[in-house]
């Protein structure tokens, strides 16, 4: 196996058989290596070296809120550049619905040479969620499409030799749609039931109690968690990819625009949940020591993609308060959503806790030491009901 990257430090890293994700071992990776069964380089002319290319770049939003597939551009670029026959060209980004043979394939594809004939063509959705062990990646389904008989042929065999099922759909818009619809269903979801937390909030009603009351319920009702808001690299864009086209169609999709309008609303509702436990202390939110908890989209990896914790931060610091994180997985921030563009973990002790006004957990790290902070701590709020899931409850403790 060969990985391209333009990043040269992931590149070596790899070489050197150091994992570049915290959910991966270096020692998978160095076996890999040390076999000679991966390598890695950043330079783009021997993308006509495999047999197969399996492009996973970003597909981003611009800050208009369009999709951004210029990541996704260079690559076919890259690869058009140096396409030669018999190559199998699978993408497993999230694109929009039609993207593949809209973009990709006239990329490709000129008089001479032909797709299902000179080259093959696929999509294939990535359906992994990082920093969950339930679940290896070959137990997964592998949804496969091709833009022709040949290549759904040559896709379906490809990944039939990795996964335990491989199932084919009609076509590559087919199996976009499904990848996008996969997310929206967890978008949409979540927004309802971060929603809910806010409408019960002010009915003084658990959200917790009811999910966990509602999931008695043996049919007809699956629990989402509510928590500061939607991160990472898929769960936040989907919907506007999918909206995009939508609205390409002269058609509006109205249930997708109310949930990312919740979704929005997330930060500037822990904010103010935050000022209001400090006035209820007596206490200015634009004279307070506030820590953040967390600062990763989700617990347990590195990510901090599109995480809820950047735009608290954010609106924390522009209210005037001071403003530190710690986070094990992020020794170092940096977002042009933080004043100065970085900032550096803290340790969490009992001396340091005590410095704080406040501490706000963004992201239940199953490391942190619950008990420490509880004790220690003089005001949390908890925007993921992790003290009281570990039996953690005081007056102190205010749910988000």
């Amino acid at each position: 196996m060969l990985g391209f990257d333009q990043d040269q430090a992931k590149v070596d890293s790899i070489n050197k058989g150091q994992s570049c994700l915290s959910h991966i071992d270096n020692s998978l990776i160095d076996s890999y290596v040390t076999s000679r069964r991966l390598s890695a380089t950043a330079d783009m002319h021997k993308l006509n070296e495999p047999d197969v290319v399996l492009i996973c770049v970003p597909t981003p939003t611009t800050d208009d809120k369009n999709p951004d597939l210029a990541y996704l551009m260079d690559a076919i670029k890259h690869i058009a550049n140096s396409l030669r026959t018999g190559q199998l060209i699978c993408l497993e980004s999230t694109p929009y619905p039609g993207a593949t043979e809209e973009l990709l394939l006239p990329s490709l594809q000129t008089k001479e040479i032909i797709v299902g004939r000179d080259f093959f063509l696929a999509f294939s959705p990535e359906r992994e969620d990082p920093g969950n062990t339930q679940y290896k990646i070959s137990s997964i389904p592998k949804i496969v499409s091709g833009t022709t008989s040949e290549c759904l042929k040559i896709v379906e065999s490809l990944y039939s030799g990795v996964f335990n099922k491989v199932f084919p759909v009609s076509s590559t818009q087919t199996a976009e749609c499904t990848k996008l619809i996969e997310n929206i269903y967890r978008h949409v979801n979540i927004s309802f039931v971060n929603e809910l937390k806010q409408i019960l909030a002010r009915m003084e009603v658990d959200i917790w109690e009811v999910l966990e009351a509602a999931s008695t319920k043996p049919f007809g009702f699956h629990p989402f968690s509510p928590g500061p808001g939607i991160g990472g690299h898929c769960i936040p864009n989907n919907p506007i990819y999918f909206s995009w086209k939508a609205n390409q169609l002269g058609m509006d999709s109205q249930i997708i625009n109310s949930a990312l309008s919740v979704e929005k609303s997330m930060a500037s509702y822990v904010y103010e949940t935050a000022k209001r436990a400090l006035t209820n202390q007596k206490k200015n939110l634009a004279d307070s020591k506030i820590l953040i908890l967390g600062v990763t989209y989700k617990p347990n990896i590195q990510d901090t993609r599109e995480s809820p914790a950047l735009p608290i931060i954010k609106l924390l610091q522009e209210s005037g308060a001071t403003v530190e994180y710690s986070d094990p997985y992020v020794p170092i921030l940096q977002s042009s959503d933080v004043k100065t563009g970085e900032m550096h973990s803290s340790p969490v002790t009992k001396k340091a806790l005590g410095m704080f006004d406040l501490v706000m957990l963004i992201t239940d790290h199953s490391s942190f030491p619950y008990q420490l902070i509880h004790e220690h701590s003089a005001l949390i709020i908890d925007t993921r009901n992790a003290f009281r899931r570990n039996s953690f409850t005081g007056d102190h403790v205010v749910q988000a």
